[in-house]
């Protein structure tokens, strides 16, 4: 099964055109009340237990790449392929507590849509910032999920563990992808990653920011075609 996992604050929604073009695929809304990327890796396997679906092809998108990773921890034999999109596997860094806790903080003084509106531009491309057709329904997505869940998925990655030295022992055809002009999760960490593993397909998307399924989705269902057709080992 093709299981798509969304990333901060995000849904289902971030993969409608993956959605539409794969039949058969399924997205995940969130991973409950889960709040480590241990029991998020957990939900995401009792939700695929729930649909029969022994095999998986993991498609994780910014935060939901590292819960794929830790699916891969957990449980190996079930992952088929791995996609690592717009993500990362660095420990946490210096400062980076801090500026996730003033965005917490700005939601709880203010309320969520001012952090939402604090968050959300830099994660697209310039250009797609000013587009309302693909702006204002990530917003929206974004408004949707609240609160709690975002200090939930703040905990997760805050305590996230070591993931490094994990990517060596990955076997399964792993398509590696980010936007060109993510500045969150930038094309040279994606280097780094793709070098790492054994069988890694590297894709730069060009004019395309952290929100890649939903700014440039022609481009990354071209790759998920692709990356589907390799072969599991």
């Amino acid at each position: 099964m093709l299981l798509f996992l969304p990333g901060l604050i995000c849904d289902a929604r971030t993969f409608a055109p993956q959605l539409a073009a794969f039949p058969g695929a399924r997205a995940l809304d969130g991973y409950g009340s889960a709040d480590s990327l241990q029991a998020m890796a957990r939900a995401v396997l009792t939700e695929a237990d729930r649909h029969g679906a022994d095999a998986l092809d993991l498609f994780g998108h910014s935060m939901g790449g590292r819960v794929a990773l830790e699916i891969v921890r957990q449980a190996p034999g079930r992952v088929r392929r791995l996609a690592l999109v717009s993500t990362g596997v660095h420990p946490v860094g210096r400062g980076e507590a801090a500026k996730r806790h003033a965005l917490r903080d700005l939601g709880r003084e203010q309320g969520f849509p001012a952090l939402v509106d604090a968050w959300l531009p830099p994660m697209l491309a310039p250009a797609n910032r000013a587009d309302p057709t693909l702006y204002d329904p990530l917003r929206a997505m974004c408004i949707a999920q609240g609160q709690a869940r975002f200090e939930q998925d703040i905990a997760a990655l805050l305590g996230r563990p070591e993931a490094v030295g994990l990517l060596p022992s990955i076997a399964c055809p792993v398509l590696v992808m980010t936007g060109a002009l993510d500045g969150w999760a930038p094309p040279e960490q994606h280097r780094d990653i793709a070098a790492a593993i054994r069988q890694a397909m590297l894709v730069i998307v060009p004019d395309a920011g952290h929100m890649l399924p939903l700014e440039a989705p022609a481009a990354v269902n071209e790759a998920i075609a692709g990356w589907l057709s390799h072969p599991e080992q």
